[in-house]
């Protein structure tokens, strides 16, 4: 019997390793390329409005340190996401400051005063359309309150002021200093999730060939991973529509982004028949509540249908539209031919057969495929 020590000394290393790997696979996904570029923009906006700071008119100068603060709030991932947080945060700024001047007649700041301020605060972030700025309205009605003192004019006037340089420079830096394009995600992103539908297909394939119950069954696990692939490839697909927005670089690379919402559109169409085909076939194998069965003499012929699928995918990532065109052409006959062969003759067993689900399934991927070559 292994002791409570023994189990504790033998479990320690396993949990370290554990904790090692999520804290390496975290401090490397920070240190990414497109993170790195980002912070260093974020260093030099920030250090650009702390020199000219300074410099600013009036009371504004005696409060440098809102310049680079402004320059942080405004630097986003894309030119486009800079200038909209940078707008909505200085309108989060106008909207507190406006609230404490509002709130100012109640006197000094006070425990009740402070509360009613946040409270307000709280209830003018619900605005519609104030996005990045809403956590900035109590924040700024808090600091004239409590940092302005008894000179709330010039403080406000210096923190909005050196915080709109701030948001200025920080635009103007992720402007000018190579504004990212995300194109080579999206298009990685679509290719990656077309070949594992083609992945997900021919495994399926294979275990129609096998003994049942098949020896391999990592295929029946992959459902919700296809659903979340698909979700990536759509948020991948976002995110480069919005990085070519203000973005002066796209004359440069230009992309045909809604040819990659049609790709887009017609993978999640795939995706839902072919988790469909694979709930199907899953249960037929291992359901002992399922009454459907594939009969032994459709199982070769169907997974060769499955198999031609599988090819067009795959195809259109490593093939040209001459071969991909004759691939379509196989499978379409493969799918109608065994269709015909279903309603013409008898099944060996009297079973409702699930075969004719997972042509169907079939039969609409091809139409995906054959609508997206067409529009192509």
């Amino acid at each position: 019997m292994t002791t409570t020590d023994e189990a504790t000394h033998t479990g320690g290393p396993s949990v370290f390793r554990r904790l090692w790997r999520i804290v390496a696979g975290n401090v490397s996904s920070a240190l990414l390329w497109p993170r790195l570029q980002l912070a260093m923009k974020a260093g030099l906006a920030a250090g650009v409005a702390f020199a000219i700071a300074p410099l600013m008119p009036g009371s504004a100068a005696d409060y440098p340190y809102y310049a680079p603060l402004g320059a942080l709030v405004a630097m986003y991932e894309n030119v486009a996401g800079s200038m909209k947080q940078g707008v909505q945060t200085l309108a989060g700024l106008a909207i507190g400051i406006g609230l404490a001047f509002v709130l100012f007649i109640l006197g000094s700041p006070s425990p009740l005063t402070v509360g009613i301020v946040m409270a307000f605060g709280v209830v003018l972030a619900g605005l519609p359309k104030i996005g990045a700025g809403r956590d900035w309205i109590p924040t700024a009605a808090l600091l004239v309150l409590l940092v302005g003192g008894h000179n709330p004019d010039t403080f406000s006037f210096g923190y909005l002021f050196q915080m709109g340089v701030g948001v200025t420079v920080g635009i103007i830096v992720n402007l000018l200093v190579f504004p990212p394009l995300h194109f080579r995600a999206a298009e990685l992103s679509i290719a990656e999730l077309r070949l594992a539908l083609a992945q997900q297909l021919r495994d399926m394939a294979t275990a129609l060939k096998e003994s049942w119950p098949p020896e391999h069954e990592d295929w029946s696990k992959r459902s919700d991973s296809l659903e979340a692939s698909a979700r990536s490839v759509r948020l991948a697909v976002e995110k480069a529509d919005a990085s070519r927005r203000a973005n002066p670089r796209r004359r440069l690379h230009p992309r045909d982004i809604e040819l990659d919402y049609r790709n887009l559109r017609d993978l999640e169409r795939v995706t839902f028949h072919v988790q469909d085909v694979t709930q199907v076939l899953s249960d037929v194998i291992w359901a002992k509540d399922t009454p459907f069965v594939v009969p032994d003499e459709y199982t070769e012929p169907l997974a060769d249908a499955m198999s031609a699928v599988a090819d067009i995918l795959r195809s259109i990532e490593e093939e040209n539209p001459e071969e991909q065109s004759e691939r379509i052409e196989a499978a379409d006959s493969a799918v109608k031919a065994l269709t015909g062969r279903i309603g013409a003759e008898e099944t060996s067993t009297d079973a409702p057969s699930a075969v004719e689900s997972i042509l169907m399934s079939l039969h609409r991927m091809l139409r995906v495929v054959k609508s997206s070559a067409a529009s192509d």
